[in-house]
């Protein structure tokens, strides 16, 4: 099974705070969570694939 992330553990992979996810899933920005009772999760490779999408390229 995939591993799933919490908030706080996708904030720390990604070395931001936690308000920083919030604010761009609210935004529309950020890769899909999966809904768990009342906990939002995120699929450790949905997260990389958002990483990849974002990363910027070499003018």
């Amino acid at each position: 099974m995939e591993r799933l992330m919490t908030i706080e553990e996708v904030a720390e992979y990604l070395r931001v705070p936690v308000l920083t996810i919030r604010w761009l899933r609210q935004d529309g920005r950020f890769a899909p969570a999966v809904k768990v009772g009342r906990r939002l999760l995120w699929e450790e490779t949905a997260v990389n694939a958002w990483v990849e999408q974002n990363r910027e390229h070499a003018s």
